[in-house]
């Protein structure tokens, strides 16, 4: 029977062939990044077995397994925690894998990821087809690759493919995306050999053909895919313009490579691919290059295209023949159910934080923003189960901690209802969503899929309401728990002095529309929050100044995005002053001591603080002996960011 959402996105869900097998859909889920869940020495864990089930249960019609690094040495291995394939002794684990995804309906694609100039993590040193020193300091020094070790390399691929079909796997997947051992041989940035595997395109791409042709070789009743730059983005350093990556697709596809996966991007370029600060649907007219480019080879992809109802129109108009998806997916597991099922406003979106990235970089496992769950599907206390005792619970604060904790209990049976004292769910990620300089819709759909569900769930959310000791007399036989969810507030204490009739006004009250500011702006505190103020009232064109205690801007904000706020701040001419102490703010402005001891005046008709922030723990204290249980959540603990407050607020959601 043919469901609704089915019957919106035919194309779709409509069923396909690949490599001569039937698909069920024309969904690829991309092996997206590893993990990091896994042992030192390469063995995959319970953990991993966890989650790959829940990738399993995707719905995908193929599925690719992360990356496993081929040579035992590890001049391949980019990661810690990466799974490894140079030995028949992991393979009763990638055997469950692949079970695990062609018992729930999907081909089993097992990628071999070779990191090149990013690998060798355990060594002090990556192999890579030229000595280009590293632009990134966190990578290995470089050592180039003699041709003995490019005949070992690429026998040990075809090893390795063997090794994955031995497992069970349908066929197997290499890649040059983010700049892998593949992509430095076929870029000019990396690759500066004289010799044939050096120089020209045709040069360059010979290692390329040759892995090509030994895996098919060794697997000939199997398909091979390989990822390829559309565009590297990495013309600040002489890497291959976007005409030479389609030209080494066409090399891919005269080897008889079954799949090309069209990617964006290196880990040093130095522009965006993949953060929210890409609209959705940019980088499609390289799936459409290498469609027309190449009309009888199947193109997956999928970057920064997270929506299914974009993906179905794209493959309907002819643009790709998968749509291969990966971090939509981390973010909700359940979005290609919904979407058949006709639920997308149900849908978590993945917000495009880079959260997962800047775990990886910092050899840390990967985890999600919008997905709680993600990385510990193996734990109990992780799961939504039915409560032993149903109560009556008050959460305080309908900001993503709040939210997400009425909405879990909700879901384990509790009866829950929400108290905020603004007119709209969100709390302060209103404030920032509303002034975000990327796309804002992304955030702003948090807050929709927060409506929708609590709507469907029956939890109730009682706004413009604010709730206090008073209030809570009166409900004291109601409530057997309370959460309280009500975010942090600015510590004006810690505030410099402040002459007699100067306003000071908060930052998170001015991003949610609580204040109008003029003139001339200071703003105190260049962490997130004022960045991103500080951005939306420069692009209004106002006169902004932002003051900043440490040496450097955007200390709270995640790794993987810490640049594109002070990019922003060089593109819109924004005076920032670093390793500056705020002594006094008066009738003439801000009077600081910068970074040089220097005391100066920055003329300020408009102040506004966006730090220091301080838990409001008010209620915490106050409903101490009026409530069975009290528990703090989010920035009510302690001010950090959107990932923390739904933590937070799952994992207490799940416990109540």
């Amino acid at each position: 029977m043919t469901r609704p959402g089915e019957a919106k996105l035919k194309t779709l869900f409509s069923p396909t062939t690949f490599a001569g097998r039937q698909i069920k859909n024309r969904v690829k889920y991309g092996a997206c990044c590893v993990s990091n869940y896994n042992t030192r020495d390469g063995f995959i864990t319970p953990r991993e077995l966890a989650r790959t089930k829940v990738i399993a249960e995707t719905g995908c019609g193929i599925i690719t397994n992360q990356g496993a690094y081929p040579d035992p040495l590890g001049e391949g291995k980019a990661y810690f925690r990466q799974v490894a394939i140079f030995d028949d002794k992991f393979l009763p684990q990638f055997e469950m894998i692949a079970r695990m995804i062609k018992d729930n309906g999907g081909m089993a694609i097992q990628q071999i990821l070779h990191a090149g100039r990013y690998g060798g993590i355990d060594l002090g040193y990556c192999i890579q087809p030229s000595i280009v020193p590293q632009t990134l300091p966190h990578f290995r020094a470089p050592r180039e690759i003699t041709k003995d070790q490019i005949r070992q390399t690429i026998k040990e691929h075809a090893e390795a493919a063997v090794r994955s079909i031995k497992a069970g796997f349908d066929g197997t997947e290499i890649t040059s995306f983010m700049g892998y051992l593949l992509a430095t041989f076929n870029s000019r940035f990396t690759n500066q050999r004289t010799d044939e595997y050096g120089g020209s395109l045709e040069n360059r791409g010979r290692f390329m053909r040759e892995l090509i042709d030994a895996i098919k070789q060794a697997t000939p009743d199997h398909p091979l895919i390989v990822r390829l730059n559309g565009a590297e983005l990495m013309d600040k350093w002489g890497g291959n313009s976007e005409d030479e990556c389609f030209e080494l697709m066409q090399q891919a596809a005269d080897c008889g490579v079954d799949m090309i996966s069209v990617t964006v991007g290196w880990q040093e370029a130095p522009e965006s691919s993949i953060g929210r600060d890409i609209q959705p649907g940019h980088w499609n007219y390289l799936s459409e290059r290498a469609k027309k480019l190449l009309p009888n080879v199947p193109i997956a992809f999928g970057q920064r295209l997270p929506n299914p109802a974009m993906a179905d129109q794209c493959l309907q108009d002819g643009i790709f023949d998968f749509w291969e998806v990966c971090r939509p997916l981390l973010a909700d597991p359940k979005m290609l159910h919904k979407a058949a099922e006709d639920r997308m406003d149900e849908v978590r979106r993945c917000v495009g934080s880079l959260n997962c990235l800047s775990r990886l970089f910092r050899d840390l496992p990967y985890t999600c923003t919008m997905n709680p769950a993600l990385g510990h599907e193996v734990e109990p206390e992780y799961s939504i189960t039915p409560a032993a005792v149903k109560k009556n619970i008050m959460v305080v604060g309908a900001g993503p901690a709040g939210m997400e904790c009425a909405l879990t209990a909700a879901q384990r049976g509790h009866t829950v209802t929400v108290y905020d004292k603004n007119d709209r769910i969100g709390g302060a990620l209103v404030g920032y969503a509303s002034n975000d300089m990327a796309n804002r819709d992304d955030m702003l759909s948090v807050l929709r899929y927060y409506e929708t569900v609590a709507k469907r769930l029956g939890v109730e959310v009682k706004l413009n309401t604010a709730v206090d000791p008073k209030l809570m007399r009166e409900l004291l036989h109601v409530y057997d728990v309370v959460v309280v969810a009500t975010g942090a507030r600015l510590d004006r204490a810690q505030l410099p002095p402040i002459e007699d009739g100067v306003e000071v006004l908060a930052a998170v009250e001015v991003a949610c529309g609580r204040g109008t500011p003029s003139g001339r702006v200071v703003i105190l505190g260049g962490g997130k929050v004022g960045l991103t103020l500080a951005e939306s009232l420069a692009t209004q064109k106002m006169d902004v100044t932002i003051v900043e205690a440490d040496k450097r801007l955007a200390g709270d904000v995640m790794p993987s995005w810490k640049w594109r706020h002070t990019a922003w701040v060089d593109e819109l001419g924004i005076p920032s002053v670093t390793g500056a102490k705020a002594i006094k703010i008066d009738r003439e402005g801000v009077h600081v001591i910068d970074g040089k001891g220097v005391a100066r005046v920055l003329p300020a008709d408009t102040i506004i603080a966006a730090s220091p922030a301080v838990p409001a723990q008010d209620l915490v204290h106050a409903f101490e002996w009026m409530v069975d249980e009290v528990h703090p959540c989010g920035d009510a603990i302690t001010p950090r960011g959107l990932g923390a407050a739904i933590q937070d607020g799952y994992r207490l959601g799940c416990r109540i």
